[in-house]
């Protein structure tokens, strides 16, 4: 499970000390319940997309109170189990019999049946998923599912796949036809947005250590339901011609403008009473352990 959730979007390579790391540290379903937020994200810092973090951790809580679910249909009930996770844990954990349906996956059977589908369309994906079911119930799906997984992460490759070497290269009708190449359909990318980010820094001294203001994120298209900056936000058409600096999440081009402010100045702005918290600028990364809100507070003591 905790595999599966961290290779979403991640390479093996870059996964690996990850994954040691936390496991180490929650060795088991109970450790992890019994944990912080903040104490997850400490241990899951560099790998992003932090709401995969926040669905483990809840997940576990309700794991640890009900049991381990042993089929996709219970398991893609729980935070974070979509139709690919909950159908790989169900089959490689306790051997039901539905087959996954990765990028891998979808690059095998599109190449092998010479599909030429929209698969990023519900529709037409749920045409692989049922062919990709149907071939887990002739055999062990386990290892059906990591043949398929690995088949395309190591031989059906994207660019320049190993045909010569690929083991189910006489049946592959891509193959056959010359396809290879032009299967499976490319995705449409989708347009890039600039937005332009305004953060307010309000920090404090207290007890000598530097403390900083921060809010549940209900402004920003990112990171969302986080802790991030107070402050404003706006899509743009083009970049802007100044800025302290730039990151990107996705599909989104944030171009960052820092402003400062003290508490004293703060208090008569329009900022609620409430609606912000202190938080130790040395607790930022427990708060909120994205590198965007790290480079922010790097650029602005230069």
């Amino acid at each position: 499970w905790v595999s599966e959730v961290m290779l979403q979007q991640t390479t093996v390579a870059a996964v690996v000390p990850f994954y040691e790391k936390f496991m180490l540290r929650f060795p088991e379903v109970q450790s992890l319940a019994d944990s912080t937020l903040e104490d997850v994200y400490e241990h899951w810092a560099g790998l992003g997309y932090y709401s995969r973090a926040r669905c483990l951790h809840r997940a576990a809580q309700i794991i640890s109170s009900q049991g381990f679910p042993k089929t996709a249909a219970q398991l893609v009930e729980l935070p974070g189990f979509g139709p690919y996770t909950s159908r790989a844990v169900s089959s490689l954990a306790f051997g039901e019999k539905v087959g996954v349906l990765d990028g891998n996956v979808i690059r095998v059977l599109s190449r092998f049946f010479a599909l030429k589908i929209k698969w990023w369309n519900a529709s037409e994906k749920n045409l692989l998923q049922e062919i990709s079911d149907q071939m887990a119930l002739h055999g062990d799906s386990e290892k059906i599912n990591q043949g398929l997984m690995d088949l395309g992460a190591t031989i059906c490759t994207p660019q320049k796949p190993l045909c010569l070497l690929c083991p189910i290269r006489a049946a592959c009708v891509a193959n056959e036809k010359n396809l290879t190449e032009s299967l499976p359909l490319k995705k449409p990318r989708r347009q890039t947005e600039v937005w332009v980010w305004k953060p307010l820094l309000i920090q404090r001294k207290k007890n000598s250590s530097t403390e900083i203001a921060m809010l549940s994120n209900d402004y920003a298209p990112f990171l969302k339901g986080k802790m991030i900056f107070p402050g404003s936000i706006a899509m743009q058409k083009q970049k802007p011609k100044s800025f302290d600096l730039k990151h990107s999440i996705t599909h989104h081009d944030i171009y960052i403008q820092i402003e400062k402010s003290s508490a004293k100045t703060t208090q008569s702005q329009t900022l609620k009473k409430g609606q912000w918290k202190w938080i130790s600028l040395k607790d930022l990364k427990k708060t909120n352990p994205s590198s965007l809100l790290q480079k922010i507070i790097q650029s602005s003591q230069k």
